[in-house]
């Protein structure tokens, strides 16, 4: 089993062996110096404003598969993104950079996993994307294995073809250190939960990886028939059994045999609007006649948090806040302080890995990430 960076002790170990063994008890908090924070920046024009030092690690969203199997950068815009994002290590020489390569929507690759000289090509050109922009390694965000997602390619053989695909990657990323001595490369995944999850072969995959990063949110959005918490950390009291949450996400994947220090939980830095609402509850768990979207952390902090007609609420035991305004019947759920806080404790009670966020550009006053940096370091 590869060696997970940030220090995997012996406390850690016996947390592995627990996960290992299906239980989803509680492990010992690990010590606070080795949480993980690690946000997202995706692609723009420029580089939002991001303080170094707060970050373990930073994702640039997203390099893409080719239908020649070849992972690539969009455009140049992307290259000198890169090269900003790895002078940040000026300011926090500990900061590992890397490329995540899919994102929702990507395709080509059920095709880059479905044969050894697919796999074999899709490895080389995306190592060689981390060797010539000085990275710390990759995150692939494949969504989803075995699923069509919003129309993408997929097959049954996905499920272990996406196994056999990191196994590639990882040998030539091990391949790498070899004539980069002292260098350790990253290989991370971003997954999600439920169906999702019944495409990876979670145990096997967790082996490879040096962690995952678990997308806890977008649980409720313009797919689902009501509304609700879309990263609640629990269930909510007015919720049905069995819907979506952090804690029920993290359970699935430690069931499965990940190893507790592999996991990080997401945080939303944006919110979902829904339209239409239903008054019951204030808006909480209700059907809905439109989806309006996302609005950033920093448009609900200046517009929407008691302002404009809309109300916060605190749903004590999902530990999630919401907005809802009556007399338009819209309703936003999203993450407040508050929320992030409960998170964090939740990291630290069950000895995760840390938190990952999506994305940076949402949160330009480091509101929320600074509450991440507090709970978690």
């Amino acid at each position: 089993m590869r060696k997970a960076w940030q220090g995997v002790g012996a406390m850690a170990l016996v947390m592995m062996l627990a996960a290992t063994a299906g239980s989803a008890i509680a492990a010992e908090p690990a010590a606070p110096q080795d949480y993980r924070i690690i946000g997202y920046v995706a692609d723009g024009p420029t580089l939002p404003a991001i303080s170094a030092g707060k970050l373990d690690v930073i994702n640039f969203a997203f390099a893409h598969v080719n239908a020649a199997h070849e992972v690539f950068l969009p455009h140049e815009m992307a290259t000198a993104s890169l090269a900003g994002l790895v002078k940040l290590r000026d300011d926090n020489p500990q900061l590992k950079i890397l490329l995540s390569v899919g994102g929702w929507g990507a395709g080509n690759f059920s095709e880059a996993a479905a044969s050894e000289t697919a796999r074999a090509r899709f490895a080389d050109t995306a190592v060689e994307l981390v060797r010539r922009h000085d990275l710390d390694g990759l995150d692939i965000d494949w969504e989803y294995p075995g699923h069509p997602g919003p129309g993408i390619s997929h097959s049954p053989a996905d499920k272990h073809n996406f196994t056999l695909m990191l196994e590639a990657v990882r040998a030539k990323l091990d391949a790498l250190e070899q004539v980069n001595p002292g260098r350790e490369y990253l290989l991370t995944i971003a997954a999600a939960d439920g169906e999702a999850a019944r495409g990876l072969e979670i145990k096997r995959i967790a082996e490879i990886l040096d962690w995952i990063n678990l997308m806890t949110y977008d649980f409720y959005g313009s797919l689902t028939a009501t509304t609700g918490h879309h990263a609640g950390l629990h269930r909510s009291a007015v919720a049905p059994a069995g819907s979506r949450t952090t804690e029920q996400a993290v359970d699935e994947f430690l069931a499965a045999g990940a190893p507790p220090r592999k996991i990080n939980i997401g945080a939303a830095f944006y919110g979902r609007t829904f339209a239409d609402v239903g008054a019951a509850h204030d808006g909480l768990q209700q059907a809905f006649g439109g989806d309006g979207g996302f609005v950033a952390w920093q448009e609900i902090a200046d517009n929407h948090l008691d302002r404009n007609g809309f109300q916060r609420h605190w749903d004590e035991q999902a530990q999630a806040a919401w907005l809802w305004n009556p007399s338009t019947r819209r309703m936003i759920s999203y993450e407040d302080p508050q929320a992030l806080r409960a998170k964090a404790a939740f990291v630290r009670e069950r000895g995760l890995g840390g938190i990952m966020y999506w994305e940076q550009r949402q949160d330009p006053k480091e509101q929320l990430l600074d509450v991440l940096v507090e709970g978690l370091k």
